[in-house]
């Protein structure tokens, strides 16, 4: 299965929409409407060269100090009636 590694900045969020989203019981950030900005993409053949490209760009000053934050996505589907499951079984 192949991996998509994302660094992404981080939104800022104001007190009014976390208000907002805790009393009408909504999502405060919905990443399939508004994703968060790109900064770096890398893609990996297999699931541990994508957690080794992850722990990398988890280094970087940005992502220490909260203002980044690091995804790893699956880009495949698993095959047809078998959940997909990260221990490779």
């Amino acid at each position: 299965m192949r991996f998509l590694i994302v660094r992404t900045e981080i939104r800022s969020v104001g007190d009014a929409d976390i208000a907002a989203a805790w009393a009408g019981g909504g999502r405060l950030r919905d990443e399939t409407r508004a994703p968060e900005p790109r900064r770096q993409v890398v893609h990996a053949e297999n699931r541990d060269a994508a957690l080794l490209l992850a722990r990398a760009l988890s280094a970087v000053g940005a992502v220490r100090a909260g203002r980044h934050r690091v995804k790893v996505l699956p880009i495949e589907e698993p095959t047809p009636g078998r959940p997909y499951r990260w221990d490779g079984g």
